[in-house]
């Protein structure tokens, strides 16, 4: 883009510009000036505009939960003074930060969760067992049932049948 003096830019065209120092695009300040052709100054300008709150263009109002969590991958071994550092230079909260590094230890700090899981994978699977073994020992007493049943009609037959005999002679 071609250097235009003294050109105005609407609120929305400086948003979009600033936009893009943060993430996920995070543009550095000289590449952006080179591509739009603005100077780094005038953009710099903006972003501590940005970052001071004095427009309300927010610098992390689309990150993706994806980018949140690269973020955290970034600054997790950063100490208090570099993570602040790392804030004014991304236009980021430092609470936000703070919030999404919490989040995602309080994501993978399940420990007790996981334990509750295997508790009930293991009580899950002695019932099973326990389940399966009741089925095997009430066939087991169907099958002595159903014999017993057959000789009782067995032996009245048998009973019927001599005394029928018993009759004829």
């Amino acid at each position: 883009m071609a250097r235009e003096k003294n050109r105005t830019y609407t609120k929305e065209e400086k948003e979009k510009i600033v936009a893009r120092l943060f993430p996920p695009e995070s543009i550095s300040l000289g590449d952006l000036s080179s591509e739009t052709g603005i100077s780094k100054s005038t953009i710099s300008t903006w972003k501590k505009k940005v970052i001071n709150g004095n427009e309300n263009i927010k610098a992390n109002r689309n990150l993706s939960p994806r980018d949140k969590f690269l973020i955290v991958m970034e600054v997790y071994s950063l100490t208090e003074i570099e993570l602040s550092r790392y804030c004014r230079e991304k236009g980021l909260y430092l609470e936000d930060v703070k919030k999404w590094i919490n989040s995602c230890m309080n994501s993978t700090d399940n420990s007790s969760e996981t334990n509750d899981i295997k508790e009930l994978k293991a009580s899950k699977q002695e019932d099973a067992k326990r389940i399966k073994a009741f089925e095997k020992e009430l066939n087991r007493k169907e099958k002595a049932l159903a014999e017993a049943a057959a000789l009782l009609i067995l032996r009245k037959k048998l009973q019927a049948i001599l005394v029928e005999n018993e009759d004829d002679l």
